[in-house]
């Protein structure tokens, strides 16, 4: 009944990770970074696999293994393997539930128009290497995704654009603590003034 597998570190022999089979069924999370894989062609079937850590690896093709095996993958991290060209990353199209696809370090991203070429390949995907396609990170978990950008773009609007750079600060005050103090936005506001009125 195992849900979440690390195995990463281990050593890979002739691209397979030994006692890796079919019977870990329930698997939701796998990770596999830097175990010197060199191909998917022996990886079991895993029906639940929702995110596949496939990092630091020697991967450099066979990628429409995962469609079989694991189709509802939602997040798949092959940053650091040896994937060259977009012919490569095409046999993920299969991976109809595929959200999130990271790619960094690998050598595609060099790549003119890499982005914009990934994104139109795989329509299905949100975020690559951790942005969306108008460079807006991904949240931390899947849940918050559209509470996060209604929320971001509210506190931008109410607060104009001068202060951006203070975003990541006000984030972890207390909520509301400027609204009163507009006039004051400058930099008086933690001073606490406004935390008598609010309590």
């Amino acid at each position: 009944k195992v849900t979440e597998l690390v195995l990463d570190n281990c050593r890979s022999s002739n691209g397979e990770i030994e006692g890796l089979n079919d019977s870990f069924k329930e698997l939701e999370f796998l990770s596999m970074a830097n175990v010197e894989l060199t191909s998917l062609a022996k990886l079991p079937t895993l029906s639940k696999l929702r995110k596949l850590e496939l990092s630091d690896n020697i991967i450099s093709g066979g990628l429409e293994v995962l469609a079989e095996r694991c189709p509802n993958l939602t997040y798949l991290n092959l940053s650091g393997n040896k994937i060259k060209d977009l012919g490569t990353v095409e046999a993920l199209q299969n991976l109809k539930n595929l959200k999130s696809l990271d790619l960094f370090n690998c050598e595609i991203t060099n790549l003119e128009d890499y982005r914009d070429s990934i994104f139109e390949l795989l329509q299905q995907i949100t975020y690559l290497d951790g942005f969306d396609q108008e460079d807006n990170e991904a949240p931390d978990s899947e849940d918050d995704d559209d509470e996060g950008n209604f929320l971001k773009e509210t506190v931008d609007r109410s607060k104009g654009d001068e202060d951006d750079d203070d975003e990541d600060e006000d984030e972890a005050g207390p909520p509301g603590e400027y609204e009163e103090e507009d006039d004051e936005d400058d930099g008086g506001s933690d001073l606490g003034e406004g935390e008598e009125e609010e309590e």
